[in-house]
């Protein structure tokens, strides 16, 4: 099985967690403060299972100006990019920020997703699809198509799925060789088992047992147990 990251990207309340609802069936935010308020704070977590064995996991980060250090912890190791802008309101602030902290990741592969496009009229969803058009020019979405979706009715969520699907074949794969590094995005801890550290391997593999430095703190520690997208594994692999 070969295992590809998509993050999303966009403004706070333009539908981000919504869409990764409708892809996958999974709702990202599992806080109770999340679902309070409507928003996403912490990071959140999806996967797309295609039939040729591909699984796409999704990197859901939140879009509140405050948040953008949790953005930037999900935004390492993403290989494709969902930058997610409303119908009703188009480009905005954290629109332009969250794209320029793609640019600067150097994240190569992305699609632009217009959501709640059941809330406007035809004629305004031309409009800001031109809107759209000129606030990525020079960026590494110049090229990208744009999918307009609605999460409510289900408009196009298939579409983009298959979109998703074929930029995905095309992402290169991770070199396995050399030091395993993982950009840590999580911590918690569990009964039982202890610390529980989460992120994206960007190079190398890794075994159950064995001895980790993390740094720059320089602790050393010892591998109790590792997963992949919910399945217990055996060696971790970038």
């Amino acid at each position: 099985m070969r295992y590809i990251i998509l993050g999303t990207a966009g403004h706070i309340d333009h539908g981000k967690s919504a869409l990764v609802k409708a892809l996958t069936g999974v709702d990202p935010d599992r806080l109770k403060e999340e679902k309070e308020r409507g928003i996403t704070i912490e990071l959140g977590f999806a996967d797309i299972h295609y039939s040729d064995g591909l699984c796409v996991g999704i990197v859901d980060v939140p879009g509140h100006e405050r948040l953008v250090r949790n953005m930037l912890a999900g935004a390492g190791g993403i290989d494709i990019v969902l930058l997610v802008i409303a119908a009703d309101e188009g480009v905005m602030p954290q629109s332009r920020e969250h794209l320029a902290i793609c640019n600067l990741l150097n994240i190569k592969s992305g699609i632009i997703v217009i959501t709640k496009t059941d809330l406007v009229e035809d004629d305004w969803l031309e409009l800001v699809k031109e809107e759209v058009r000129d606030f990525v020019k020079g960026t590494f979405l110049e090229r990208a198509g744009i999918i307009g979706v609605s999460s409510k009715t289900g408009e196009n969520i298939d579409v983009l799925k298959e979109k998703i699907h074929r930029i995905a074949l095309q992402v290169s794969p991770k070199s396995t060789g050399g030091l395993f590094r993982l950009p840590i995005d999580r911590i918690f801890t569990l009964k039982g088992f202890g610390t529980v550290v989460t992120g994206t391997a960007l190079s190398g593999s890794l075994s159950s047992d064995a001895q980790v430095e993390i740094l720059p703190a320089g602790v050393k520690s010892k591998v109790r147990g590792l997963q992949s997208h919910g399945e217990p594994i055996e060696k971790a692999y970038a």
